[in-house]
Parts: C-alpha cells; structure tokens; sequence
C-alpha cells in the first residue's frame, strides 16, 4: 500500500459543486482500501473547545490515585481506567505488558427501552466533583463529535457508492465511546518493560475512530500493507480519522480496518506527555452486519454478527484481569 495518509477538506463534502464532492469521494474510497487511515481539515471543530478540554482533564489525571479512584470503571466502563488495566496486545493472542496509559471514559446517555439495554450501553455517565467543568465541555464535544461522524458517514456512503443515508440510518441510534488517554511522561512511568506501548499494536473495533492527537516522540504509528511501521502525519487543526473492524466487515474488506499502535515514551523526550482526544463512533447495536458482496466487496468467509456481540467481545479481550 502507499504510505500516504491524505488530507481531505470536509468543508467541500459540506459546500461543494457535485465534482468537487465526487472526487473527494473518491479519495476517501482510495484511501480506506489503502490504509484504513485519512486526515479531516475543515471539519469546524473549535479548536479552543479542544483545548479547554484538555486542560481540564489535566487537572483530574494529577489528582492523588486514591481521589481518582473514586471514579474508577473497567474497561467499557465510564469512569477512569487506571494504568496496567488495559492490554490490547492481548487481541494478537500475544503476552504483551499492560498499555502505558491511564483513561477517562464517557459516554452516550440514552434510554433505548429496554433496562438491560441501557445498563449495559447507555449507563449513567462518572464525572469528577473536584473537576466540574470536564462535565459540560465533554458534553458539548460529544454532541459535536455526532454530528461530524454523521457528516463522515454520508461522505463514506459516497464513498461506497451507497445512497447518502445509508450508514446513517443504520448508526445514528449508537452508542459513542469519548476516550481521553494520558500517556504518561518516561520521568513518571520509568523504565519502560519489553515490548510495552502506550497502545500495543491493535485494530480498532467499530465503525468510524475520530482522533485528535498531540505531535510527539511517542506518537501514532499504522502498520502498511507490507507490514512496514509508518507515523502517521500530524497536521494542525486536522483529525486523524480511521475506520474499524466492523465496518471493515460491512464493507466485505473492500476497506482497511488497520494495525496502529502508539509508541512508548522516548528517552529523548523524558517529559513528553501526550493527551488524546478519541471519539469511538458505533453502529445501532441491533444492527446485523453483513458483508457487501462483491464487486463492491472481497469474497470473505466473515459470518453476520450483530454490532453489540461484536463490541462486547473485543472490550472483555482487551480487559487485564
């Protein structure tokens, strides 16, 4: 595969002549069967709302582990994940260290009708006392991230040559993960063991991954076809966007759902920490996911699987117990 990750302006999918949308339908086309992987300018996400964000979970992830404990969840839970409880090495039946990261989780709240439905998906979500305005600036970003995964996916239907609602109509009743991942200076972890990341080499796991991220040493890297290691670019005001294993199954892998992994902390960089912002956009959990036949996907041997068993299973591979 090239180990181009394009830069797609959103702004054209949103306001452009029909040429300008079905090129940028095309590019999107070519870069999720290379890599799985592109990059969104113009998508109109403030970016002071971003950084007010992480200014505030700043605050909460230097709060004494004892106070954040208080909020403490498993992993798809809501809440803070502590470090050493998440290994996504784990998904390559490989014994890796736990990952060097700590977590905060919020989520979709949302009553569907059915109790064991919401308790499981929708759960009350876990803010911190100490910190209050996390609460209202992850709301407000959340509601953002919805209508821009909504934007994203009309331009994916596009892309598939699909009619414009139709992912749409089959994701838009989700639940969403917003992950906020700290990952740790050197000066605070220590050595770092063998073969441990800030985030072991895995694949996402739903339908569409929106990720604004810090430059650094220990940054972003995705796996090509070749199985060479790339970084992937970091570009101002731009959101790495990629796609997951679900819809890399919709679409009968005609699409990439990609390797990545994030890079342990470098000596070179002792004080480097790093502050993600990740939003996990799903599909309606009743949805059965069937694989597009070809021509527009590859003949396959993946089985229909509903988006809840599919999501539950990956969130209990990755948990260290």
């Amino acid at each position: 595969m090239t180990a181009a990750i394009p830069l797609v302006d959103l702004s054209l999918w949103r306001e452009g002549s029909d040429d300008a949308r079905a090129a940028l339908a095309a590019t999107v086309d070519r870069a999720l069967i290379d890599s799985g992987f592109l990059m969104v300018s113009g998508h109109g996400v403030a970016a002071d709302l971003r950084a007010q964000i992480r200014d505030s979970v700043r605050e909460f992830f230097t709060l004494d582990a004892a106070v954040k404990e208080r909020y403490a969840t498993a992993v798809g839970g809501r809440g803070w994940i502590p470090p050493g409880k998440e290994a996504n090495g784990y998904l390559l039946g490989a014994d890796l260290p736990p990952d060097l990261k700590e977590t905060f989780v919020s989520g979709r709240e949302h009553s569907s009708g059915d109790a064991d439905v919401d308790a499981e998906w929708f759960m009350p979500n876990v803010w911190p006392a100490e910190v209050p305005r996390l609460h209202p600036l992850c709301d407000a970003y959340a509601a953002t991230m919805r209508g821009l995964a909504a934007d994203l996916l009309e331009l994916l239907a596009a892309a598939a040559g699909l009619p414009g609602t139709w992912f749409v109509d089959r994701c838009m009743d989700s639940p969403h993960s917003f992950n906020i991942n700290r990952y740790p200076a050197l000066n605070r972890t220590g050595p770092v063991q063998d073969g441990q990341f800030r985030i072991a080499p895995h694949t996402d796991f739903g339908s569409i991954t929106i990720l604004d991220r810090e430059a650094g040493y220990g940054g972003l890297q995705v796996c090509t076809r070749d199985g060479d290691w790339i970084d992937a670019p970091v570009i101002a005001d731009a959101f790495t966007i990629n796609i997951g294993d679900l819809m890399a199954r919709w679409t009968g892998d005609r699409w990439t759902s990609t390797m990545h992994r994030v890079l342990p902390p470098s000596a070179d960089a002792p004080d480097e920490e790093l502050i993600s912002l990740i939003f996990f956009f799903e599909a309606n959990l009743d949805q059965v996911i069937e694989s597009f036949p070809p021509p527009l996907g590859r003949a396959n041997g993946y089985l229909p699987v509903s988006a809840a068993d599919y999501l539950r299973s990956r969130y209990a591979a990755i948990a260290v117990s």
